[in-house]
């Protein structure tokens, strides 16, 4: 099944406390560029984040969003700076002794000094909340593979009904190809015909199929023909295949648009030039539709 390359998947995790969120937005790219924002603290994480999304999603610009909000208390803890509890007690001393008076050791007192005591909030171990946060991951990817599988569906059935499109301008210039040769062959026999009117002489049957032979030779266009019936059984086969078919999709529309210019400049025939355009048209249409495919 084909895969679109745009789409979009949320993933949440809850529980007591935390509430993990994760936005997945994808839309179309050569190569496979994930770019995560998500919380500072996270940076650890970074590349099992990256690795999480990149075996599922093939292809495309990822933008990956994580937001976290913690509930509950956060757990915290003092801590006591000593060489600087120890310089403001000695200095205090110092300054006691130079105007005369008692010095203090009051340690209340002493901790009411800038940065004595510090309150510094203990960090969670990231790797612990890795669980949860592949969770939200999980959830937000499948989203998304859903709804790229969604617009690859109507992408694939699109696809298909322009190469049966495709298959019937082949036919009709199958079609017509005979004809080319029988309508060359009567022109020329006019145009002999009056060339040798003045003499009073009739055209040279053998040199009439001769000509003929090797406008047919320059015309034929049945190799092509066959080719590009094989581009096209090759594109619908690629089209059902399971894997990631974007790249090998459009090479194959690359072939079946050369061979296309092939035969219109080898026909040499106004019905057929016809024709080509609305192939050409077609192709454009497939080529715009798989630049969207994974």
């Amino acid at each position: 099944m084909l895969k679109s390359m745009t789409g979009f998947g949320r993933g949440e995790y809850i529980d007591s406390t935390h509430r993990i969120v994760v936005e997945i937005k994808a839309v179309n790219h050569r190569y496979n560029e994930i770019v995560i924002r998500m919380p500072k603290t996270f940076g650890s994480l970074e590349d099992k984040i990256r690795r999480s999304i990149a075996n599922t999603i093939l292809r495309g610009r990822i933008d990956a969003f994580i937001t976290v909000d913690e509930y509950g208390e956060k757990k915290r803890t003092v801590r006591v700076d000593k060489e600087l509890a120890i310089a403001y007690h000695n200095a205090m001393r110092e300054l006691a002794g130079i105007v005369e008076m008692p010095a203090s050791d009051n340690i209340f007192h002493l901790a009411k000094y800038p940065d004595v005591l510090k309150v510094e909030e203990i960090t969670e171990d990231v790797e612990q909340l890795w669980p949860k946060l592949g969770t939200a991951i999980e959830s937000a990817v499948l989203n998304l593979m859903r709804m790229r599988e969604t617009e690859g569906a109507n992408i694939e059935r699109d696809l298909l009904e322009r190469v049966d499109k495709l298959y019937t301008y082949i036919a009709s210039i199958e079609a017509r190809a005979p004809q080319i040769l029988i309508d060359y062959r009567e022109r020329l026999l006019v145009r002999m015909r009056e060339l040798l009117a003045a003499a009073g002489a009739e055209p040279d049957e053998t040199r009439l199929i001769q000509e003929t032979a090797l406008f047919a030779d320059r015309t034929n266009v049945t190799e092509e023909i066959v080719r590009l019936k094989s581009h096209l059984s090759q594109f619908k086969a690629t089209v059902t295949a399971a894997e990631a078919v974007g790249r090998k999709l459009d090479f194959i529309v690359q072939e079946i648009n050369r061979e296309t210019n092939t035969i219109a400049s080898k026909a040499n025939d106004s019905t057929i030039a016809n024709v080509v355009v609305e192939i050409k048209s077609e192709i454009e249409k497939v080529r715009e539709q798989i630049q969207n495919i994974e």
